[in-house]
């Protein structure tokens, strides 16, 4: 408009002029409004099915940055009708309580927009907020209601201060519901003159759609946090997520699927037959996609040159309105659960038969003596001696099943710390393994500078023993055993060789897992419970504070290492054993 017409006019009608203009630059901006909404509720229904970080941050950008520069514009014009040399938005925070100064601003830039918070029940801002009502004032130097307001800082003189208003209409367009966001902050007007009435209304009726703007913001920037939320847990979740549009598509797939099936996020949109490369999973899909429940099932999917076992659940995918979003599927690998499962079966079976049959000999032995009084006291002795050998064994299969109940239970093993004499410990446990196999040379190879030192007897003893019967048990075509002790340091190092079938790679750092056993050819006639390792290498690492490894080499043997302190810390044992 042309600055001689403008001046031609009284100021009211000029100011009404300008009104008009920016109520139709408002009217459009509204109508952009409409078109936000419409977006934000096509974002709520496909914000309720999973989303992949491609498809999820793009379309966010555009409608936000418009929307924005909107607003600016109207601020703009706002003091340009006002003359007003500020402009302030304040919005109320729900979380502080507090009505804050948010961007975008006339007249201050955003370290000046800090400025103002204050509580919404203080100052100007704080009434107007309250009681929906605007205020004028036109000397907030003397003005008792502009104390508690920053307005000081910014050198403040008049003003007009409206609520930002959000009215919901019905369809005859009348005012429902109406709620209050913030305040409107219109500041020194130019030329020293005062604001008036006209301004006021002015203002009220330029804050509406403000608010109305401003409300619409906000909204679809929750909803961006909100997908944004979505979309980081979706993608952390170590569970694979894919959901197939009805066409039969890729439509979404998360981190975990997209490594499950090697592929990148590029895949959505591809017919889920071409990427899942699985009959079963694909009849999963199938199903669900004919309107039936897909029952949960099992699949194994080979990916790596490695087989690994899922559980597939599956369902419809609807949003709010009912609409058909496809099938969404959870893969969870369930490879190392069954492995359990199968070591648990394997060690029910594996225990009964370790139970089974030093009973069997011992009642096979006991029976024989009660049954024929002719045996010669040699014979009677050699009989017992036998029996007693399997007592031992069979106490202590009890013993090892005990202690590992113990463990898992988080209870204590109870050690005994006392002076072990480590040379004549050695001495014994060799002896008696002599006695239990004929096959095997078991020979001793200790420094003579070995210390008695501090510990549990009785779980030494177990350590050892254990190691023994291992070496024994994986040596069945007889051979060498060596138990090695020596001073090394402030440690006594030990280790139990033998020239047995050796442990391949793959297994070396699995086996002092509960359970675990090495299965091959040559030792599936071997039995054990798989119980031995695990538990040595708590009563070396656990009771002892001490470490425990495994040297091996497929077809020449294994030798177990273990250290211990020599000078075990009693106080920090016990603590960690009680």
């Amino acid at each position: 408009m042309p600055v001689e017409t403008k001046k031609a006019m009284p100021e009211g009608d000029a100011s009404l002029v300008d009104a008009m203009d920016l109520q139709a630059q408002l009217e459009t901006a509204l109508g952009r409004v409409l078109e936000l909404e419409n977006e934000l509720a096509d974002l709520r229904s496909r914000n309720s099915a999973p989303v992949s970080k491609t498809s999820a941050s793009e379309p966010d950008v555009t409608p936000l940055n418009e929307a924005d520069v909107t607003l600016r514009r109207l601020v703009q014009r706002i003091a340009m009708i006002l003359q007003a040399e500020k402009i302030v938005i304040m919005f109320y925070d729900r979380e502080s309580g507090d009505l804050v100064g948010i961007p975008p601003a006339f007249g201050l830039d955003d370290e000046h927009l800090k400025i103002f918070r204050v509580r919404a029940t203080n100052g100007i801002s704080g009434q107007v907020f309250r009681e929906s009502e605007p205020v004028i004032f036109h000397d907030a130097n003397t003005d008792p209601r502009t104390q508690k307001d920053p307005f000081a800082l910014l050198h403040v003189l008049n003003g007009i201060t409206v609520p930002l208003v959000i009215e919901k209409r019905d369809e005859e367009n009348r005012v429902i519901e109406r709620t209050v966001i913030g305040v409107l902050h219109a500041f020194n007007k130019r030329h020293g003159e005062d604001f008036n009435d006209e301004d006021v209304r002015l203002l009220e009726r330029m804050a509406r759609n403000v608010g109305s703007i401003i409300a619409n913001l906000q909204l679809y920037r929750e909803v961006v946090e909100e997908r944004e939320e979505l979309l980081q847990t979706f993608e952390s979740l170590t569970a694979g997520l894919v959901l197939v549009s009805p066409e039969g598509r890729i439509s979404q797939m998360n981190n975990s699927a997209r490594k499950i099936f090697a592929v990148n996020a590029e895949i959505t949109g591809k017919p889920f037959r071409e990427v899942m490369r699985s009959d079963d999973l694909s009849a999963v899909f199938e199903t669900g996609l004919r309107g039936e429940e897909p029952p949960g099932t099992e699949v194994v999917l080979s990916f790596g040159g490695s087989d690994r076992i899922y559980q597939v659940q599956a369902a419809p995918v609807r949003n709010e309105e009912g609409k058909d979003l496809g099938v969404v599927a959870i893969l969870n690998d369930i490879t190392e659960i069954k492995n359990i499962e199968r070591m648990k079966s394997s060690f029910v079976a594996m225990a009964s038969h370790e139970l089974r049959t030093p009973l069997t000999a011992i009642k096979g032995f006991t029976s024989t003596l009660l049954m024929d009084d002719g045996f010669s006291p040699d014979e009677r002795h050699e009989f017992l001696m036998i029996m007693d050998q399997e007592c031992d064994r069979l106490r202590r299969l009890i013993d090892d099943l005990l202690n590992t109940a113990r463990i898992e239970a988080g209870e204590s093993l109870k050690p005994n710390y006392t002076l072990v004499g480590l040379r004549d410990l050695l001495d014994k446990v060799v002896m008696i393994q002599k006695q239990a196999t004929s096959r095997h040379t078991i020979a001793l190879s200790v420094t003579t500078d070995i210390p008695d030192v501090i510990g549990d007897q009785d779980k030494i003893d177990q350590i050892l023993t254990n190691l023994l019967n291992n070496a024994i048990k994986y040596s069945p075509n007889g051979g060498d055993i060596i138990v090695h002790a020596c001073v090394d340091g402030d440690d006594i190092l030990m280790g139990v060789e033998d020239h047995g079938m050796g442990i391949p790679p793959d297994h070396l750092g699995k086996v002092f897992e509960k359970f675990h056993r090495v299965n091959n050819e040559d030792n599936r006639k071997i039995y054990g419970t798989g119980l031995g390792l695990y538990l040595v290498k708590h009563l070396v690492e656990g009771v002892h504070l001490g470490r425990i490894w495994v040297e091996s080499e497929v077809g020449k043997g294994s030798t177990f290492w273990f250290r211990i302190p020599k000078h075990l810390d009693i106080d920090q044992a016990k603590k960690i054993n009680d």
